[in-house]
């Protein structure tokens, strides 16, 4: 199971959002360079970069910060907020991002979406399955859908798609544990796919709960900038 620490942006910053509730956020200190090279050092292979203003816009704001993390480290870049069409995802690919994390765009341009899929390859992308009571959740969250995690995934699935992020969207940011019943549940549905377990991890013990389940990968952000985690300690969880 990878370990992909978390870097949400916003206004340039690093935060985290309360049930990605923009009136719930809090502002860390330490600047996103200096994190990331945090994780670089610890020995973590990836970064999980969300733009928030980038989602909220649907352009991309923090490029700067993408290229400092792709100079000055070595860890490999899945970014997601503000993807919306394909000169986006062509010069997201040109800065440096390993994996685009495609939400949004998913549900609400589907066209658009399918043209992105048919011109670079599929293992670049990872599909967000952003659920609220199993239905997906668009728009930086803002919007509630009535299309299921599994119909969404079905249909990815069909256009060659194998890398999934799920966060439970009610245990996002509120180190209150995670949703491993729903992640279960995903994979029983669809055992080959590559499921990123995101949302909720309180602790080390969270983490090892997950690894269990035997995901793909799992995302963890607020439990690291609230000292709930050792850093030295999580990276042995992902070997």
């Amino acid at each position: 199971m990878l370990i992909i620490p978390a870097i949400d942006l916003y206004e340039g910053k690093i935060v985290r959002l309360r049930k990605g509730d923009f009136n719930q956020v809090t502002f860390y200190e330490q600047t996103p360079l200096a994190q990331a090279k945090e994780f670089d050092q610890h020995g973590f292979e990836w970064l999980h970069i969300v733009d928030l203003l980038g989602s909220k816009t649907g352009t991309i704001s923090v490029e700067a910060i993408i290229r400092e993390v792709k100079h000055e480290t070595n860890l490999k870049i899945e970014f997601g907020g503000g993807v919306r069409d394909e000169t986006g995802v062509a010069h997201l690919f040109k800065l440096g991002v390993n994996k685009i994390i495609v939400g949004s765009l998913s549900v609400k341009n589907k066209p658009v979406f399918e043209k992105i899929v048919n011109e670079f390859p599929t293992d670049n992308f990872i599909v967000a399955i952003d659920a609220l009571n199993e239905n997906l959740a668009v728009s930086g969250w803002t919007e509630a859908t009535t299309v299921t995690v599994y119909e969404h995934i079905d249909y990815c699935l069909q256009l060659g798609l194998t890398h999934f992020l799920c966060t439970d969207i009610s245990k996002d940011g509120m180190l209150t544990g995670t949703n491993i019943e729903l992640y279960k549940k995903i994979l029983a549905c669809f055992p080959h796919i590559n499921l990123i377990a995101s949302g909720g991890i309180k602790d080390l013990a969270d983490a090892k709960k997950v690894k269990k389940i035997d995901p793909y990968g799992v995302v963890i952000g607020k439990a690291i900038y609230e000292n709930k985690i050792d850093l030295k300690e999580l990276a042995k969880v992902g070997r």
